[in-house]
Order: C-alpha cells, then structure tokens, then sequence
C-alpha cells in the first residue's frame, strides 16, 4: 500500500513490558483463543448438523460465532506470539490489514447483533408473520448486508489512515494497530480525519444501538400480555443475546464514539470485544439454551457411534 509515509513498520507495546507478565499473559491468551476458535467452531457445526436448529435465530448465531472467529484471529495469534518476543513489529501494510480486518468484522459483528433482535422482535412481536417475515432468504439477504455493511464501513476507515503520512514516531501503544494510535501518529493534523472517524463508527453505533433499544421496548412491553411461561422462555432466549450486547457494544462504542485521549485505557477495554466477549459468546448462548445443548449432545452421540462402528 503505497503513500507518503517514511515509516516502513511499527513497534507495538503490546498488554505489558514486562517478561514475566508477558510470559504468564502467553499462556492465559493462548487457552483463550482455543476456546474461542473451538467453542465457537463448535456451535457453527452444531448449527449445520442439527435438523432441528433451522429457525433464523440459530442461522444468524452460526454466523455470529464464524465472526467471531475471524474477528479474534485478526488481533490474538499476533499479540500471543508477540508474548514471546522483545522486538513487537508489525509492517506497515500488515498493520493496516490489521486494521481493515478489525473494523470489518467488528462492525459485521454489531449488524448480525442488531438483525438477531430484529428477530426476536418479530418472533414475540408479531408471531403470525414471522414465518413469512423471517424467511430464509430474506435471512441470508440480512446477512449479506452485514457483511456488506461492514466492509463499507472498515473500507472509508482504512483510506482515511492509510493516506495519512507517517514520517516521525513509529510506536505504537497498544496491542494491535487502530484508528486512534495510528491518527496520533500521522505527521500532519488529524482533527477533521478524526472527526470523520468517529462520526463514521459514531452512526453505526449509535443507530443500530437505537434499534436495539427499540426493539428490546417494544418486546418487553409485547410480553405484558403473554402467559407466564411463554414469557419466561421468551425473557430466557433475549436474555442471552442482551447480555452479548451489552459486552460487546458498550467497551466499543466507549473506544470508538469518542476521541481517543488514553490509550492504556483503550488497549484494555479492547479486551473485551476482541478476546472477551468472542471467548463468552457460546457459554451465553448454551448454558441457558435446551435446544443447542440437546443437539450438541447428539452431535456427540454421532461422533461416539461413528467411533466404535469404525473400530
């Protein structure tokens, strides 16, 4: 990626400088990111292979957990191996694929949120549509706009930093390469680029956040007139993805609406939606979901049938 800059890579700080933190911080991210890939990856088959988890909640949930898969693969792999080592550089066009990567998945990541409870809305809302509403085509069409959705947006945020020059400081304060350390960085006045980044997450944020919001109004005020039962595995299922939300949602849009002043600050609230939150995903939506544990345990018998038929 060619531009003005004289910087031809970047050093990273990373979570700590010292080694024997670094070392205990290698193990802990490394059991973390075989438990996102494998809990994640786990209900991505689950979904697949089960006959009786085609609704559409459980369709967006695959692609919410094959997300964030990719989305903590971008960041993790490089920061746990720069555990091990002194020197953490990272290239200059590797840096701003790390950065396209993290915006892409990151703002796929708060559309499929944002459809996930446009279908709970529908699904208690109005039931009689919902199967007309909520069809399979017209669920992946709202998966396709996430994706769309998202590379739109890393797309204006990359052009926006990668064209910026970098002629001085190459140090970059934090554990993977982002808009605000790199704006920080640029040798010219980055106000007006800033502002336009932040407007640009700031919308997204903000109007999916107000959907949500709606959505979530709309359903609570829905189940005041519902049996209690009914209102009991309804709170249930939206329970889980709230919770998801609020971890996901609030640590960045407390990083991205606003601009970045600590940056200590930001590397850590960035743990919870790059490690976190993709780490906790799958326990919030199994450990209180019959339906998922019932197929994940047959998936299970499957495997084991298979085995000993083998043998």
């Amino acid at each position: 990626m060619e531009n003005a800059s004289s910087v031809k890579e970047f050093i990273l700080f990373g979570l700590s400088e010292n080694q024997r933190v670094q070392k205990i911080c290698f193990v802990m991210f490394l059991f973390f990111y075989i438990i996102i890939v494998a809990g994640n990856l786990l209900i991505v088959i689950t979904v697949i292979s089960s006959q009786h988890l085609n609704s559409p909640m459980y369709f967006f949930l695959s692609y919410l957990s094959f997300v964030d898969i990719c989305y903590s693969s971008v960041t993790a792999p490089k920061m746990i191996a720069d555990f091990l080592v002194e020197n953490k550089t990272i290239s200059f066009v590797g840096c701003i694929a790390q950065l396209f990567g993290v915006h892409f998945f990151g703002c796929t990541e708060i559309f499929i949120l944002t459809m996930m409870a446009y279908d709970r809305y529908t699904a208690i809302c109005r039931p009689l549509h919902y199967t007309t509403l909520m069809t399979r085509r017209v669920c992946s069409q709202m998966v396709i706009g996430s994706w769309v959705g998202g590379f739109v947006h890393s797309t204006v945020q990359t052009l926006l930093t990668s064209c910026l020059p970098f002629c001085g400081p190459n140090k970059i304060d934090h554990y993977f390469c982002d808009v605000h350390p790199l704006l920080q960085l640029a040798c010219i006045d980055t106000y007006t680029v800033g502002i336009i980044v932040v407007a640009n997450s700031g919308m997204i944020a903000l109007s999916c956040f107000l959907i949500l919001v709606i959505s979530y109004i709309m359903i609570l005020v829905s189940l005041r007139s519902q049996m209690s039962g009914g209102r009991h595995k309804a709170l249930s299922t939206c329970g889980s993805h709230i919770t998801v939300v609020i971890l996901f949602f609030g640590p960045c849009t407390f990083t991205y609406i606003r601009p970045s002043s600590d940056l200590s600050e930001d590397k850590s609230i960035a743990l919870f939606y790059t490690i976190i939150t993709p780490m906790l995903n799958p326990l919030i939506y199994t450990l209180r979901n019959e339906e998922v544990k019932s197929a994940m345990k047959k998936l299970w018998s499957r495997k084991v049938i298979s085995e000993k038929g083998q043998v």
